[in-house]
């Protein structure tokens, strides 16, 4: 079980290295998303395995414990056979006795073997987690430097110069400033004419009062 867990983290690894290679440049994001997904579905597959491992350990310890007791049933009824002068019937429970005693070595032996794969079988798949895991954040950076290079590529088109020889003679952000200073001139302009505006009807007005007080 060593040298298949051996292999499968080997290929996992090599497979993911040669994705990398061959189209993280291309479309990186959705090469390693769709690897991601075959990962995930081993480490689901182990995880099913594990499971299967535990309930095997189980049964195992079940077993063994029945012939364990069965062992000193045995063993006590042989006993009581021998004290009884029943040669035949000691006979019986002696052969059964043997057979159940070699069923204990043998499902202990068994039930170690299994403890000692369910401890490797742990130890590899809490290590395909880690490994698909550091694979998530590999995504979130390349996902980083990805968006980055879209942001730059965008705000190289907006920030283009005006003597471009693009159909568009003017970039977005100079025509945003074209438009500020339009709008600020235009503004501008109204406030000073209201301004004057006003001055002129206030004069007005003072030159009237002053007109109707020299007429008295």
């Amino acid at each position: 079980m060593a040298n298949l867990f051996s292999r499968l983290k080997n290929s996992l690894e090599a497979d993911f290295h040669e994705m990398l290679d061959n189209k993280e440049q291309k479309n990186p994001i959705a090469a390693l998303n769709q690897y991601l997904r075959q990962c995930e579905k081993e480490v689901e597959k182990v995880r099913k395995l594990l499971e299967r491992q535990y309930m095997l350990k189980d049964e195992f310890t079940k077993e063994y414990q029945q012939a364990l007791d069965l062992v000193e049933k045995r063993r006590h009824q042989a006993d009581i056979a021998a004290k009884a002068g029943e040669e035949e019937l000691h006979q019986f429970a002696v052969a059964e006795l043997k057979m159940y005693e070699e069923r204990v070595e043998r499902l202990k032996a068994s039930r170690t073997q299994v403890l000692q794969q369910l401890v490797e079988l742990e130890r590899k798949y809490e290590e395909m987690k880690h490994k698909v895991k550091d694979m998530h954040i590999r995504r979130m950076e390349l996902m980083g430097r990805e968006n980055m290079t879209r942001a730059q590529m965008k705000m190289n088109k907006m920030l283009q110069s005006t003597n471009s020889y693009s159909e568009q003679p003017f970039s977005k952000f100079s025509d945003m400033e074209n438009y500020l200073e339009r709008l600020e001139y235009k503004i501008n302009s109204d406030y000073h004419r209201n301004t004057i505006d006003a001055r002129i009807i206030s004069l007005e007005k003072e030159l009237k009062k002053e007109e109707s007080i020299t007429a008295k």
